[in-house]
Formats: structure tokens, sequence, C-alpha cells
């Protein structure tokens, strides 16, 4: 089953886009990056202590746009894999989602 995000120009290249989908106990944060032609997703929890990683909306890559940051602890993560090379998660990774896109169209996989 698919669910469809938004379009694929509606996100910044480089740059990124977060999303909510359901509402209390029931809903799901994650965010999606538009890097060097790729297109990843992500949950968006830390791995350290499962805060967001946006305090801004929108807003998940560092100043150079280079890695995903964690707004609360400074944490960096490769863009390609969610792996943290730097912070107090180092070694741990982000959980990715599968996302699908087809005609200019960014899906949720679900």
């Amino acid at each position: 089953m698919s669910r469809r995000l938004c379009r694929l120009e509606e996100i910044p290249e480089p740059g990124s886009r977060g999303f909510r989908l359901g509402t209390g106990g029931e809903a799901r944060a994650l965010f999606i990056v538009r890097h060097q032609g790729r297109v990843v997703a992500y949950e968006n929890v830390c791995p350290h202590v499962g805060s967001p990683l946006d305090w801004v909306p929108d807003r998940f890559l560092d100043f150079e746009r280079r890695y995903i940051l964690c707004a609360t602890h400074g944490a960096l993560f490769r863009i390609e894999d969610g792996h943290c090379i730097e912070g107090p998660c180092a070694g741990k990774a982000l959980t990715p989602v599968r996302i699908r896109l087809a005609a200019g169209e960014v899906y949720l996989e679900e």
C-alpha cells in the first residue's frame, strides 16, 4: 500500500522536509532528505534519547547540508544510510523508511 506524501519538487535540492502522519498516540513522524540526486527517508527519532531531530520544521540538515543533524545533541548522521558518525549515538543509525518515487511524486510504502 502506498501513501502520497508530496511532489518531489516540494523538497529543495539539497534539503529536507518533515511529515507527521496520523494523530495522538498513533502519529508517526518521518522526514525526507533530497541530496545529490538521492531521495531518502527516516523516522524522525534520534536513536540517543528518542527525541525528534528537528527544532525548526523541515530543518534536518547541518549548515553545510552534508549531514543530517540532531538539533538536541548535535549528532551527525550520514544522509545515504543514516549511520551516526558523531555525537552521543555514534555507531547507531536512524530508522529508514521505505519510499517510492513515481511521476514526480513521493510515496510512503506501508
